[in-house]
């Protein structure tokens, strides 16, 4: 049995830690435009595909339906996009950005150049960064669970 290692060789742990500061520097710039992190998100979604459902939204922020909804609700209260049932099928409800959650789009932009501007990385180093995340996720999203324990480095 092996005894696990400090927090700071921990990987799930250093991109936890990462995951919040990159949350920690966008607050302030989303405070301003009244969203929150995960509704900026769903924001998002919506900016690359307009009328995606709440199950496509759920999907592509590798969510559970049940967090998405009551963020939609949100977002549609203060005006940013609204739901309509889906005419080909009434049992799904199909979202929509309004002008004024179009227009956010231009004003978030800023997001990353604050995310450039404060890493010290530049966009090639961050983009590579980008593609070894992205490359551990898909991984680990198609990976079976194991019932015995892995061999692993002394430091991953």
């Amino acid at each position: 049995m092996s005894i696990a290692a400090p927090l700071d060789q921990q990987l799930c742990f250093s991109l936890y830690a990462a995951s919040m500061a990159i949350t920690r520097l966008y607050k302030p710039l989303l405070d301003r435009l009244g969203l929150t992190y995960p509704q900026y998100l769903v924001l998002h979604a919506l900016w690359e595909e307009d009328g995606r459902g709440i199950g496509a939204i759920a999907e592509r922020l590798a969510l559970e339906s049940s967090t998405v909804t009551p963020l939609v609700q949100r977002l549609e209260a203060a005006g940013l996009l609204r739901r309509q049932r889906d005419p080909g099928d009434e049992r799904r409800v199909r979202v929509h950005l309004t002008p004024r959650g179009a227009a956010l789009r231009e004003e978030c932009g800023c997001l990353a150049d604050a995310l450039i501007a404060r890493s010290g990385l530049d966009a090639t180093r961050l983009a590579a960064l980008h593609r070894d995340i992205e490359g551990l996720r898909a991984a680990l999203s198609t990976a079976s669970v194991c019932q015995t324990p892995i061999e692993a480095p002394d430091r991953y």
